[in-house]
């Protein structure tokens, strides 16, 4: 059971991740489109619930770790803050009629760069679990 959940998990990550790439690619100036809008959604959504349900269930399923361990609730907060930033760019992101690329305002692609933060501090999180 383990080793099930731990590859669902880490493919979860890798789903996420996706996502946030995809993002990056349009803040930097990649034409947008539904097809890679929808992508880059379904990428970010799947890879969010993923790694959260997955994390937690692997918490509680194994006997070393404890759901208020430090490193726990630190990747829960930060799940949370990339979620919220995520939003508010999933939001000022949508495609242009022609496809080509987007002006975005600072805030958006401020907003998008702290996703990638959260996100690269999550990932950091659960590859060193520190306070464990």
């Amino acid at each position: 059971m383990y080793h099930a959940l731990l590859f669902l998990h880490v493919l979860s990550a890798f789903l996420m991740v996706g996502g946030v790439v995809m993002y990056s690619a349009f803040v930097l100036g990649s034409p947008v489109t539904r097809p890679l809008k929808l992508t880059a959604e379904i990428l970010w959504g799947v890879g969010g619930v993923g790694t959260i349900v997955f994390g937690i269930w692997l918490a509680l399923n194994r006997p070393q770790y404890e759901i208020w361990d430090g490193w726990i609730i630190a990747a829960v907060v930060l799940w949370i803050l990339a979620n919220g930033a995520g939003a508010q760019v999933s939001r000022a992101i949508q495609p242009n009629a022609d496809g080509s690329p987007l002006t975005l305002e600072r805030r958006t692609k401020f907003s998008h760069w702290m996703r990638v933060l959260w996100v690269v501090l999550l990932l950091i999180d659960m590859v060193w679990k520190p306070w464990a």
